[in-house]
C-alpha cells in the first residue's frame, strides 16, 4: 500500500482544487463507477499515482486524450501461484501487467514445499521490487498433507506469524487440509487461531452441508475450487466468496459464470490459479476471463467490477479497485469494453508501455533435484486388474476405475521422490492421455510437494525422461523411443526459469507439438500431469508414497485383485 505523509496528502488536496497541476489527466473518457455499476463521463486526474479528480476542469503536466476510450480499474487476480506460470516474479510482472493485471494475491506454497520458509521469504522480498502490486498469502499447508514427501519440511504457525508483519504479507493462504479443520487437528487450529484477525483463504472442493458450515465457521472466507454451480452457490450463502477460476488446466468459468450477476458481484471474483505463459500469450490473463464472461452473457459492468473492486474489497485493499478520488491510479484503458481490448494500462499513474521492467536474475541456481534416476524395471507397477486414475481434460478432479493394466488407453504413471531421501518410486496407472499415446512425458512440477512425475507406456522411455529432468535441475520433457524430443529447463526450485516470456512460450510450443506427436490427447499435458500427484483434490491421486484415495484420505493398493 502507498505510504502517506502530510506533504503527500497536502499535494493531493492542492491538485484536486487546481492549485497545482496534476501529473496526468486522462481527458474525455467514460469510466466505470464500480459502486453503482454505471459508466460516467469525465476526466481522470492523477498526482503521485493517486486519483484526485473525476470531473472535468483540472490541468495536468501530461494530458492524454481518452476520447472513444472506456476506463476500468486495474484487474486483481484473487488467487495465483506465480510459480505455476513457470516464470520468476520479475518475468511474470512484465508479462501480465500489460494484460491489465495490476494486482495479484499469490500463495507461494509451491516454492515453500521445495525450500521451506525461505521460499515464502523470497516472494515477500520480490514483491517489494515489482511494478505489479503482489500481495502474499502465507502458505498454510507445507507440506500439503502427510501423504507425500516435500523438500521444505514443515512450516509451523510460529514461523508464519514471524512473517505476518511484512508489508506484502496479507493473511493465511488456502487451507487445503479440510480433514484437519473438520477433525480439529492441533497444528491446523493453531494456524487458524494465529491468523483469526487476517483474511484466510479456503480450498474446499465438493465440500457441502454441515461440513462446509464447519469449515466456514473457523473464519475461512473464500474458495477458488468450486467446479459445480450448486456447490459455489452454497458457498456464497454461507459467506464464502467464490473466485471463478480459469487456468491452463482447471477451467471452471463455463460452469460458474451463471452465478455472476449484479447481486452476487460483491462476492464473486476471478482468479487464474495456474496459468502458463503460452496461454497468457495466446489468450490473455484476467482479460481473457473477463472477455469470456461477457461473451457468456455477463454484463460488462458486472464483469469489470468482479475483476477489481470485489477482490479489493474482500482483501481490504482500501485504495485499489475503483476509479474515485483517493484510489490508486491502476487503470485499464479499453478500445473495446465488450471485447476487453486493451489500449493502455496505467500502474500507479504511469503508462505501463513506458515502464522498464527488472531484468535481474540469479546467475546460478541451487539444484533441488537430488534423486538417483531409477532403473526401468523399478518404474513398473503391478499387472492384472488395477485401480486407474481417470483424467478429464480441463479438470483437476479425477475419476477412477478398475481396469487391466495394459487395457487400451491405460498408461503407466510414476512419482519419484526428488529430494535425495532414497525412497523407491511409487507406480500406478492413469487413463485419459490417449489410446495412441506412446513415449513418455515428465515434469518436476508435481503439486504440491513437487516430486518428479512421469507418464508413459514404456518404462525405458520413462527412465530417460526422468534422467533428463535430473540433468536440467527440473523442468519438462517429452521422450520417444528413448530420445528426448523437447524440453524446458526450470532450474529455480525445479519450478521456474528466468528466461524471457517469449523464450518460455517458444519452448512450450515445442513441448506441446512433441507431446501431440506421440499421441497425447490432453490439451495441456504438463500442468495436467502436475495435478495427478495432488492428494487434496478428489478422487484418486498418486504421490511418492503411493496411491491415495482422496475421499478417504488414505492409501490404497494399486492392485485391485
Amino acid at each position: 500500500m502507498t505510504t502517506l505523509t502530510s506533504e503527500s496528502l497536502q499535494r493531493r488536496v492542492d491538485a484536486a482544487q487546481g492549485r497545482i497541476p496534476c501529473d496526468v489527466v486522462i481527458k474525455n473518457v467514460r469510466f466505470l463507477d464500480v459502486f453503482t455499476c454505471k459508466w460516467r463521463p469525465g476526466d481522470i486526474s492523477i498526482i503521485d499515482g493517486c486519483i484526485v479528480g473525476i470531473e472535468p476542469g483540472l490541468k495536468g503536466k501530461r494530458e492524454i486524450d481518452g476520447t472513444a476510450r472506456a476506463v476500468v480499474p486495474g484487474f486483481i487476480d484473487a488467487h495465483v501461484h506465480v510459480e505455476s506460470s513457470l516464470m520468476m516474479p520479475h518475468v511474470f510482472d512484465a508479462m501480465v501487467l500489460p494484460k491489465g493485471t495490476t494486482s495479484a494475491v499469490c500463495d507461494p506454497h509451491e516454492l515453500a514445499n521445495v525450500k521451506g520458509v525461505s521460499g515464502i521469504e523470497y516472494f515477500l522480498e520480490q514483491a517489494s521490487e515489482l511494478k505489479l502490486n503482489l500481495q502474499v498469502m502465507l502458505s498454510s499447508c507445507v507440506p500439503a498433507t502427510h501423504l507425500e514427501t516435500n523438500g521444505g519440511g514443515k512450516v509451523t504457525a510460529e514461523q508464519l506469524v514471524t512473517l505476518a508483519g511484512h508489508p506484502h504479507a496479507l493473511g493465511l493462504a488456502e487451507m487445503m487440509n479440510v480433514p484437519g479443520v473438520l477433525n480439529g487437528d492441533p497444528e491446523v487450529m493453531a494456524k487458524l487461531l494465529a491468523f483469526s484477525n487476517h483474511r484466510i483463504d479456503g480450498h474446499c472442493p465438493l465440500v457441502r452441508g454441515q461440513a462446509l458450515s464447519a469449515y466456514a465457521s473457523v473464519g475461512i472466507s473464500s474458495c477458488h475450487e468450486s467446479t459445480q454451480f450448486e456447490e459455489a452457490q452454497e458457498k456464497l450463502i454461507k459467506g464464502i466468496s467464490v473466485w471463478i477460476r480459469e487456468g491452463s488446466v482447471a477451467k471452471d468459468l463455463n460452469e460458474l459464470v451463471p452465478l455472476l450477476n449484479l447481486a452476487n458481484s460483491t462476492s464473486v471474483g476471478f482468479c487464474t490459479d495456474d496459468r502458463n505463459p503460452k496461454d497468457i500469450a495466446d489468450e490473455g490473463h484476467l482479460d481473457f476471463l473477463i472477455r469470456r464472461a461477457i461473451a457468456k452473457g455477463v454484463s460488462p459492468e458486472v464483469a469489470y467490477r468482479a475483476a477489481s473492486w470485489t477482490v479489493a474489497r474482500h482483501y481490504g485493499f482500501r485504495d485499489r479497485g475503483a476509479i474515485a478520488p483517493g484510489y490508486q491510479a491502476d487503470l485499464v484503458m479499453l478500445s473495446d469494453f465488450i471485447g476487453c481490448e486493451i489500449a493502455e494500462v496505467l500502474s500507479q499513474g504511469r503508462l505501463v508501455s513506458e515502464l522498464e521492467f527488472s531484468s535481474s536474475a540469479p546467475t546460478s541456481f541451487e539444484n533441488t533435484v537430488l534423486m538417483q534416476t531409477p532403473e526401468a524395471k523399478d518404474l513398473e507397477g503391478p499387472s492384472g486388474q488395477v485401480h486407474v486414475i481417470v483424467v478429464e481434460a480441463g479438470k483437476i478432479i479425477t475419476g477412477r476405475k478398475v481396469d487391466a493394466h495394459n487395457a487400451p488407453g491405460v498408461a503407466r504413471l510414476s512419482v519419484v521422490e526428488r529430494y535425495g531421501k532414497g525412497s523407491p518410486p511409487a507406480n500406478g496407472y492413469v487413463s485419459g492421455f490417449g489410446e495412441s499415446f506412446e513415449g513418455a512425458i515428465a515434469s518436476s512440477v508435481g503439486h504440491d510437494s513437487h516430486n518428479l512425475i512421469v507418464v508413459g507406456q514404456e518404462a525405458r522411455d520413462m527412465k530417460v525422461a526422468l534422467q533428463c529432468i535430473k540433468e536440467m535441475g527440473g523442468g519438462f520433457c517429452v521422450v520417444h523411443h528413448e530420445k528426448v524430443l523437447a524440453s524446458l529447463p526450470l532450474p529455480f526450485g525445479g519450478l521456474m526459469t528466468s528466461e524471457s516470456p517469449e523464450s518460455v512460450v517458444s519452448s512450450l510450443r515445442n513441448l506441446h507439438e512433441a507431446s501431440h506427436s506421440i499421441g497425447c490427447q490432453v490439451p495441456e499435458p504438463f500442468l495436467q500431469l502436475a495435478f495427478l500427484s495432488l492428494p487434496v483434490i478428489p478422487s484418486l491421486k498418486l504421490t511418492d508414497q503411493g496411491l491415495v484415495d482422496v475421499d478417504k484420505f488414505s492409501f490404497i493398493n494399486v492392485s485391485a485383485a
